[in-house]
């Protein structure tokens, strides 16, 4: 297996609520723009596995291993216990994606604590040269991860705006 490169690298980074009747159009876009990003050299595709978009983009990334078995998903996991207060179903999803990944990355080996979030946030855009996003609004952990991947010269593609 190739050694991960942050210049074939792309990480993921959005809302955790995306609206059912979204999920469909975003599903598109997200296949559409994993290809145009494999086709380009991308072969590592990071998410931090949160619920929504997160888990959405991961989803994606295996769908797209089954044509492609270049491409590798890399899971950024904020801390040992990310899933502990979600839904059960959310749990189930959760565990098939640690299942599935090719690698498995825990930002911190703690249990939750503030800042966390933040920390794994940095470590996406640290470790990569593209940052995929879904962001419909400001003030939240995804405006400000995008604002750092600006700061750092990290290219953004923001689903909810761009057409892939």
């Amino acid at each position: 297996m190739k050694e991960q490169n942050k210049s074939c690298t792309a990480a993921f980074t959005g809302h955790r609520f995306v609206s059912r009747t979204e999920i469909p159009q975003l599903q598109e876009k997200l296949k559409k723009t994993i290809g145009s990003l494999t086709d380009k050299g991308v072969s590592f595709f990071m998410s931090g596995c949160a619920v929504g978009f997160d888990t959405l983009a991961a989803n994606a990334v295996l769908k797209a291993r089954e044509h492609t078995q270049s491409i590798r998903l890399i899971l950024a996991l904020p801390c040992i216990n990310q899933d502990s207060r979600w839904r059960e179903s959310d749990k189930q999803a959760y565990k098939y994606l640690l299942n599935n990944a090719d690698e498995i990355i825990y930002v911190s080996e703690q249990p939750y604590f503030n800042g966390c979030m933040e920390q794994r946030n940095l470590y996406l855009v640290e470790h990569s040269s593209i940052l995929v996003a879904y962001m419909t609004h400001g003030r939240s952990g995804t405006s400000q991860t995008i604002r750092l991947a600006g700061e750092r010269g990290v290219e953004v593609i923001n689903l909810a705006l761009n057409n892939p």
